[in-house]
């Protein structure tokens, strides 16, 4: 029988959750490993779910390479786990690859589905979409978000088993450098994504570039139904074709073969035309939507659920006055 291990930060977000419910379907038995400041919160937050080891403090709460791996390492040992699991995070993503390198297992990253022991996942530029599974131990899997329903805690107790770690490093993190202007745009747990494209830029009917106004009719919407912006690379590739560009726009934004696959419930496409490079990091959106004056766009080609034929800054002016309207 299997033994699975979850790796989990605290506090434990949405990914992680799914992540841990993702494992209970596995069978075998559970382990979870919580790395973080003080796990006794999160491990009330997952009551129910399994044995859980941690490995705590001040030096564990900072994204680091150095503990997150040793920390990792130490659960792997404690737990004498075959299968490792983990959500696909920033430090998950940087620090288990290592470790499946120490323990001398094989990783695999952007897993989309688990059909017992079998995954699925894509490969070149997300155009290819296999299924495998692996023989090896330990085996590690990074899980993308929305993979699966999140984690309910039942009630009961939660104890913790700690592991004690060497937090000794020479690396000290002295701050945060984010390169978003402004608030923060990319909202992974919004209801709504929004993505604009490179039509936003150019000259409207009456001739001009409003790119003011495009630029606020699109934090407008975002403030108003808090949802998560998206762009077409064609819109973030201008900065560097010298155009005139949306300024809180980056390529973190961009959605599609070479940027994003979010999953959001909804998506609402303005201005661009829906090529299939852009379309393909919509293949999780439940509910696809474009704006688009062009009837023949990409989108209009079985692409988007309703394609709305109209002028996107008319669209988004009325819309964001019904909003503010009905928050008023």
């Amino acid at each position: 029988m299997e033994t699975i291990l979850v790796l989990l930060h605290t506090p434990i977000a949405k990914p992680g959750l799914e992540t841990l419910e993702a494992a209970r379907t596995l069978g075998g038995d559970l382990v979870i490993g919580l790395i973080g400041a003080d796990p006794q919160a999160a491990a009330q937050s997952i009551a129910g779910a399994g044995r859980i080891l941690a490995v705590d403090g001040d030096a564990f709460a900072q994204p680091r390479y150095s503990t997150d791996a040793a920390a990792a390492q130490a659960l792997l040992t404690a737990s004498a786990a075959t299968i490792v699991l983990a959500p696909s995070t920033s430090r998950w993503s940087r620090a288990l690859p290592g470790l499946a390198q120490r323990a001398n297992g094989r990783i695999d990253t952007h897993v989309t589905a688990l059909n017992g022991l079998t995954l699925t996942r894509w490969y070149y530029r997300q155009r290819i979409e296999a299924s495998l599974t692996r023989t090896e131990r330990p085996w590690f899997l990074l899980l993308e978000s929305g993979i699966g329903p999140a984690y309910t805690p039942t009630a009961a107790e939660a104890p913790i088993e700690r592991i004690s770690v060497d937090s000794a490093t020479r690396t000290q993190p002295k701050g945060l450098i984010s390169p978003q202007s402004g608030e923060q745009t990319i909202k992974p747990e919004a209801d709504l994504l929004f993505v604009a494209g490179a039509g936003w830029t150019k000259k409207q009917k009456d001739g001009a570039i409003h790119l003011d106004q495009a630029a606020e009719l699109i934090l407008g919407l975002l403030k108003s139904s808090n949802a998560s912006l998206g762009s077409s690379k064609s819109l973030v590739d201008l900065s560097g074709e010298g155009h005139a560009v949306l300024p809180f726009l980056s390529h973190l934004n961009q959605v599609g073969q070479t940027g994003s696959t979010p999953r959001h419930p909804k998506g609402l496409a303005t201005c661009c035309h829906g090529e299939e490079p852009h379309v393909v990091g919509w293949r999780f959106i439940q509910d696809r939507r474009a704006v688009n004056l062009d009837a023949n766009c990409g989108w209009a080609r079985g692409k988007a659920d309703v394609l709305y034929v109209a002028d996107a800054f008319e669209v988004m002016e009325e819309l964001n006055r019904l909003l503010t309207t009905a928050h008023n």
